[in-house]
């Protein structure tokens, strides 16, 4: 598929994601995992919507000095768009560089 732009459209939610994180935090290890299969049928999943459960690992030293719920926060409020255009559910683990052993 084409897009208007003539660039193929295989752009998925997962890629989008780890794009915009990436670019956001400037991350040494990000990990995204579309665990969707997961959660078909459940309430809130339309259905048969795709991406809209994600696993998230990221490390990145943005999140010096701040609270897990902030870091949290930080995470949600750069995906929401995609939260509200399907994205259903994300599981965050959100570390510093210093809290996985690096220097």
């Amino acid at each position: 598929m084409m897009g208007s732009r003539g660039v193929n459209v295989l752009l998925t939610r997962g890629n989008g994601i780890k794009q915009k994180l990436q670019s956001a935090f400037e991350a040494s290890v990000l990990e995204i995992e579309d665990v969707s299969y997961q959660h078909a049928g459940h309430p809130g999943v339309k259905g048969d919507a795709n991406e809209t459960h994600f696993n998230v690992k990221i490390v990145s030293s943005k999140f010096e000095g701040q609270s897990l719920v902030k870091r949290h926060r930080m995470v949600y409020d750069l995906l929401s768009e995609e939260l509200q255009s399907g994205l259903h559910a994300l599981s965050i683990v959100a570390k510093t560089p210093k809290e996985v052993g690096g220097s």
